[in-house]
């Protein structure tokens, strides 16, 4: 387009003081009224008359979906029919589209959204600006179209760059970017003046203008609207604190995903809603935004991709291309270890699916069996015994095992993790209780209704229920189950997914066992597939038991690093599977466990099992030993030899207080009488 086929702005303030000569109407690509007085001669008259005839072509961009965005750069796309899956009732559509030479598939529950989708994928390949408009002019489209815009040697003026980048404010102009007038002048005669805004127009207002613009800049709600028009904020909750001072919780949904912000007014939790979107979705932070308490941290995006397809990809794998009857699944999980940030280098080392829970008929007084198959605990477990192996490494005799092991030992005693190793949970659908209660599908106009029971119970502890799914408060205030009423017909009480990794960022993965020999293991970051609620799963990760206190020496109140992905697998319609399944590395193939008994189809104990751990635990206390007497006499009962950690058993029952007096409930523990076997090899 030219700048002939777009009308004047008229809301550019003082416009008529500076009419376009008849002369230049051409070059201007406008019709104006009669010249009421003529320009300046010199180079004065040329960067005034420069300045009309950039209001002339700026105009405010009204944000296009990506279909006409990918049309502008590339007109007469082709879109192709790929497949249709799924159910009749849940259909999957697939939808191609080529560009530059790549075939870009966009998938959705409608043939628009899929192929709106296809869109999104082509133009994130080639286009990082935030609509056509400015890619066209990056790119070079309004000269010709063989301009290369990446190359060093393009003639381009690096000031009309400055809106995509940071720049110093003067005093005089604290709200607009300094100009060159000769590099304008070239500017004007190459004829890049398409659609970017001049930092200096409207001079004969200033005030307005200056004020305008700085709003624009330091509101992220109304920045946010301009790059997705059209949000609907939702407040969730509204809660009073000490001294009659309210609090609100705003959420906003943009792009399939929803961010949440706090703050003492609802304008304030929308903004820190919208700024939360805006730095995930854009990369964009605005200068002036205060973060909340509650503010998450992200992970690059790209990294987060890459850890769910390494994954995905290992799953393919072990599956033989998702043909074994054992690939279905509601829920996988998977932790990846990397050096650093560094994808290069990562590694899949546990894999897990499964969604239900041991009934209560099948505890085990022996530690034969699993009592919690979720995905998340599975792969926890897979974890552990990950360790135990790598313990088993550094304490090999021979030397290119111990080379080989993430261990070394410490100079205060006991072992800790070479420098940089970081591990990276990821889940495909957020985890169950509490950072479930909140996911994205909640927030709908259903919600007002609801919102007093969900504010009710927001970040109370939460138990599974058994043989089931989903999850309910935690009421009863026993600490303990019995055993004698678990097998007369109590259901027996396990606590949520949300709960348990909230504990594991206090105490660790590596367990109570392995805490006399290691020194706590967290996590890095969580990636979640789907579900995924921004800021609420970081408050009910960490921000519930922030009142804990102090901790001792190499425990903390860790703060994971938190994301979802770019396109995730949609769910797998009909009922979760009665299997979960674990792999750890090293391993030849997958483990299969009944999720109803705890143990093998065979019916024998899973590598996963108390038993198994406790033996290996064993093992690893009499090598120890020898080398150090200090750790002392070993344990022959289980549930002796987890007191052996007296300062994890310490730092748990601390976190368990600090629940109480958050009144978030009392965490359940199993009946005593499952942990107080003797150990048989």
């Amino acid at each position: 387009t030219s700048s002939a086929e777009v009308k004047e702005n008229r809301n550019i303030g003082n416009l008529e003081d500076h009419p376009i000569a008849s002369t230049d109407r051409a070059r201007g690509g406008t019709t104006s009224s009669k010249r009421k007085r003529p320009l300046e001669e010199g180079n004065n008259g040329h960067f005034c008359k420069l300045q009309l005839i950039w209001k002339k072509v700026s105009w405010s961009v009204t944000p296009k979906n990506a279909l006409v965005q990918l049309h502008e750069l590339k007109p007469g796309l082709q879109y192709k029919m790929v497949s249709q899956t799924g159910p009749v009732h849940a259909p999957v559509f697939a939808v191609a589209v080529e560009v530059n030479g790549l075939t870009f598939e966009g998938t959705g529950p409608t043939k628009k959204k899929a192929k709106m989708r296809a869109a999104e994928l082509a133009l994130k390949s080639f286009v990082q600006f935030p609509n056509a408009c400015q890619a066209h002019f990056a790119m070079g489209n309004c000269i010709s179209p063989s301009t290369d815009f990446t190359s060093d040697q393009a003639d381009f003026p690096d000031t009309l760059f400055k809106e995509f980048e940071p720049s110093p404010h003067s005093e005089d102009f604290s709200v607009y970017n300094p100009v060159n007038n000769e590099l304008l002048s070239t500017a004007y005669r190459h004829g890049r003046l398409l659609c970017h805004t001049l930092d200096l127009m409207g001079h004969g207002k200033p005030g307005k203008h200056r004020a305008a613009k700085a709003e624009s800049e330091k509101n992220p709600v109304v920045l946010l609207n301009e790059l997705r028009s059209g949000l609907r904020y939702v407040c969730l909750s509204e809660t009073v604190e000490k001294q009659h001072i309210k609090s609100f919780v705003m959420a906003v949904r943009v792009d399939g995903r929803t961010f949440e912000g706090s703050g003492r007014s609802k304008k304030l939790a929308k903004g820190q809603a919208a700024q939360a979107a805006l730095q995930a979705l854009f990369n964009i932070r605005l200068p002036s935004h205060i973060p909340s308490r509650s503010k998450c941290h992200h992970l690059p995006q790209d990294f987060a991709d890459s850890i769910y397809q390494m994954v995905a990809q290992k799953f393919q794998e072990l599956t033989d291309n998702f043909t074994s009857m054992h690939a279905r699944h509601k829920t996988l999980a998977g932790i990846v270890m990397t050096k650093g940030l560094d994808i290069r280098q990562a590694q899949v080392i546990v894999l897990s699916s499964g969604t239900k829970c041991i009934n209560g008929e099948y505890i085990n007084d022996q530690g034969l069996a699993v009592n919690d198959c979720h995905a998340e605990i599975v792969a926890r477990r897979a974890f552990v015994h990950f360790l135990y192996s790598q313990l088993e490494l550094h304490l090999s005799k021979r030397r290119e095992d111990w080379e080989r092991s993430i261990f070394v030992r410490l100079k205060e005693g006991g072992f800790g993790l070479r420098e940089n190793i970081l591990f990276h949970l990821y889940v495909s659908t957020s985890p169950c209780g509490d950072a479930r209660l909140n996911s994205p599908y909640e927030i709908t106009a259903d919600l007002n209704s609801s919102k007093h029971i969900v504010r009710k119970y927001r970040g109370h502890l939460r138990t599974k229920i058994e043989s089931g799914e989903g999850t309910i408060p935690v009421r009863c205030h026993n600490a303990a189950q019995t055993w004698d009423g678990v097998l007369l017909g109590e259901q027996l009480i396990t606590m949520s997914c949300t709960d348990k990794i909230a504990r594991w960022n206090i105490l660790g993965l590596q367990g109570a066992l392995l805490s006399s020999f290691i020194e706590p293991m967290y996590l890095h970051s969580i990636i979640v597939g789907s579900l995924y609620h921004t800021g609420h799963l970081s408050r009910v990760m960490s921000h519930r038991i922030e009142d804990i206190g102090q901790l001792p020496a190499s425990y903390r109140r860790n703060q994971l690093l938190l994301s979802g992905v770019s396109h995730a697998d949609a769910r797998q319609p009909g009922k979760s599977p009665g299997f979960s399944v674990n792999w750890v590395l090293g391993s030849a193939e997958l483990e299969v466990i009944n999720a109803t008994t705890g143990k093998r189809s065979c019916g024998g104990p899973s590598r996963l099992c108390k038993h198994m751990f406790f033996t290996r635990w064993a093992k690893l206390h009499g090598k120890l030993s020898t080398r150090a007497p200090s750790h002392g006499e070993m344990p022959s009962v289980y549930s002796e030899a987890k007191l052996v950690a007296q300062t994890y058993q310490a730092v748990k029952q601390q976190l368990f207080k600090a629940f109480q007096k958050a009144g978030l409930g009392t965490w359940v523990k199993k009946p005593p009488e499952q942990d107080q076997f003797l150990l048989t090899v």
